[in-house]
């Protein structure tokens, strides 16, 4: 697949929230298959869409592909490339097989869903609201029981609190702002859900008499510490609109520290160190392999194996075990 249509099939994945990994050559030294500027997409199951390298570079590709997925970190993948490459902050350094006199360097940058901000309840500062959210690509919902309102930037508008009609995970900052109107029930509901940040605009007097509400309906300890209220940063006495840019910035913030982010379940296949070069190979599919004294052996290539098998003792000692990476 073409580098242009890989980005198409990214921009694409996008669009329906997917998550999933962009893989892209930034340098290279031949022989190598690999050409600069090449792309690949890595999918949480660790399967490939486009090209980025042959049997050498693919394996680990995918594990560090998988790995930047669950701590939602880019990183620079340095193969073959000797000296202090893994010395460079953020830059991971793999050897390659012995058999390969290429190198390369992949960026590798974890892609997440925009994130999605539902908004409970009707004021200026719910539409100033959702139009930054929107200025910023996230997916917005706006939720409120008084009706739809004529005009609005969302993308979604439920008018009535039915939370039910919308996907609302550990990813989803949900906001009530119905200036008193009904902020005990609305909470309620979305305390209800697996929202990965809840907030409460108003005043830090209502907000207490608020919480003595939910805390009388039997709301359990764990559930009110989920609340932020008065939620945005505190800018003292400030008109609507500018509530919502203080709003915005602390979610914004949030998201910048990794407080809501997607939960992505991408599991590394078992590795083991190639003993003859140190290349990372998989077991479960290693075409070269070879067991002495009870202990299985993997190679990333016919070379490797065949130095193996001339004098096992000269790339294994007797108290490591081959299997662990």
């Amino acid at each position: 697949m073409r580098p242009d249509r890989i980005l198409a099939r990214a921009a694409d994945l996008r669009s329906v929230g997917t998550s999933f990994v962009l893989a892209t050559v930034v340098w290279r030294q031949g022989p190598s298959s690999s050409k600069e500027g090449g792309r690949a997409i890595i999918h949480a199951d660790g399967s490939v869409e486009g090209w980025i390298g042959g049997a050498c570079a693919e394996p680990t590709l995918v594990r560090e592909a998988l790995s930047a997925l669950t701590d939602g970190r880019s990183r620079l993948l340095s193969m073959g490339v000797g000296g202090d490459a893994g010395d460079r902050p953020g830059v991971v350094s793999v050897a390659m097989a012995c058999e390969s006199e290429g190198a390369m360097e992949v960026f590798v940058e974890p892609q997440f869903p925009s994130p999605q901000l539902v908004v409970i309840g009707r004021s200026p500062a719910v539409h100033t609201l959702l139009g930054m959210a929107e200025v910023l690509g996230w997916r917005t919902a706006l939720v409120d029981d008084g009706g739809t309102p004529e005009k609005t930037t969302a993308d979604v508008v439920i008018d009535r609190l039915d939370l039910s009609q919308l996907t609302i995970d550990s990813e989803t900052f949900v906001v009530v702002a119905t200036q008193g109107h009904y902020d005990e029930v609305a909470l309620e509901a979305v305390l209800a859900t697996e929202a990965g940040y809840v907030g409460l605009v108003t005043s830090g007097e209502r907000a207490r008499s608020v919480m003595d509400w939910l805390v009388g309906r039997g709301m359990s300890k764990e559930a009110m510490d989920r609340i932020d209220a008065p939620a945005g940063l505190d800018l003292g006495p400030i008109e609507h609109e500018e509530i919502a840019v203080a709003v915005l910035a602390d979610l914004v913030r949030r998201r910048a520290e990794g407080v809501v982010r997607p939960v992505v379940v991408a599991e590394r296949p078992d590795a083991s160190a190639d003993p003859v070069c140190g290349m990372t190979v998989e077991p479960s599919g290693a075409k070269f392999s070879l067991e002495v004294d009870g202990r299985r052996h993997f190679f990333c290539s016919a070379g490797c194996q065949v130095a193996f098998e001339a004098d096992p003792g000269a790339f294994v000692s007797g108290d490591e075990d081959p299997e662990e990476v």
